[in-house]
């Protein structure tokens, strides 16, 4: 075997770093042969990520091309988000076996000892990854990615990303990024009333249930996508995701049925849904955007994006069916749940 060819038998591992996951990809030839995620306690400092490391499969800890895109650094572990850049780009570089490269975005692959005076284009890049891979095969899209925490609204055109904004900061002002998710939003972000039993009512401002709650009442939550604690420490059956809900308009379990429990979900749903739809709609109507560009949709909340295309009258195509050549016949799923991992994998392949 020639020095190229061996070079190219190398195993790839796309990582994500987040403050609440850890996604890692593994991909040999082009094509994904594994993907995992793990809950990650990251605000409780680095040795919450070396935990979850030691519990990962064996091929993530293997000698290989890693290569790590990263949302992990506005943690409130670190100073500021080029402090969380450059601890988790040492981390990354002292544990991942072999080659380490950083995904830096508009400022490409770089070696884990440049990510800090690159932290701008690094911090919570993840998005640009899967932007770019929708871009190789689909050349106007918007991207639709809603995750356990947040939801990325990219537009690609002419084969690229093409955001208005590039920082949290920025995407929040563009509607890019909406900071909402189907696991882990507090219910009181999404609307601050209710209706129940004929009536109108006012919500506690506490932090008493989770979309998860909402999305398991409903049936939608995806098997595994819950992996952090409850917002009372407590089980995760529907009869106690009930019992959360209730709190948020002051009620106890038992003075509502399940139907009106699952009523109650449902417009909390709706009110994430409408924020979604709003962001969308305000991207769509860009005039570099024609009119029968798809949603790409992928995420955790994948449902809720197929919920999004349907409403807006635009077609969606999964992340999956676009890179479903590279994919194992089983395991699509977590390659839509990690799509940054994939993407970035896929990308340096």
């Amino acid at each position: 075997m020639t020095p190229a060819s061996a070079a190219t038998q190398r195993p790839v591992i796309g990582w994500d770093l987040g403050g609440v996951h850890v996604k890692a990809a593994l991909v040999r030839n082009g094509r994904v042969e594994a993907v995992v995620q793990a809950p990650c306690r990251l605000w409780r400092g680095l040795p919450a990520l070396d935990e979850t490391f030691a519990g990962l499969p064996d091929w993530a800890r293997s000698e290989a091309d890693h290569v790590v895109t990263m949302t992990g650094e506005l943690t409130d572990c670190f100073a500021d988000r080029a402090d969380g850049v450059a601890q988790l780009s040492d981390w990354a570089q002292a544990h991942l076996a072999g080659t380490v490269r950083i995904y830096a975005g508009r400022s490409g692959l770089l070696a884990a000892a440049a990510a800090r005076d690159a932290s701008a284009d690094v911090a919570s890049a993840n998005w640009h990854a899967t932007a770019a891979l929708v871009g190789r095969h689909v050349a106007d899209a918007l991207l639709i990615d809603i995750g356990s925490t947040t939801a990325d609204l990219i537009p690609v055109v002419s084969g690229r990303p093409a955001t208005l904004g590039y920082s949290d900061a920025e995407r929040l002002e563009t509607g890019e990024l909406v900071y909402s998710g189907v696991v882990r939003t507090h219910l009181i972000g999404l609307a601050d009333q209710a209706p129940f039993r004929g009536r109108r009512t006012r919500l506690m401002a506490e932090t008493f249930a989770t979309t998860a709650d909402i999305y398991r009442i409903t049936g939608d939550l995806p098997e595994g996508a819950d992996q952090q604690s409850s917002a009372d420490m407590k089980g995760k059956s529907i009869a106690e995701s009930e019992t959360r809900l209730a709190r948020i308009i002051g009620r106890d379990h038992g003075e509502g049925t399940p139907d009106e429990w699952r009523a109650l979900a449902a417009h909390f749903s709706e009110a994430q849904l409408r924020a979604l739809h709003d962001a969308a709609a305000t991207l769509l109507s860009r005039s570099d955007i024609p009119p029968d560009a798809p949603l790409v949709v992928c995420g955790a909340g994948l449902f809720l994006a197929e919920r999004l295309a349907q409403r807006l009258g635009r077609r969606s195509l999964g992340l999956t069916a676009l890179i479903a050549k590279n994919l194992p016949e089983t395991g699509a799923d977590w390659a839509s749940t990690c799509g940054p991992a994939v993407a970035v994998a896929l990308l340096a392949s």
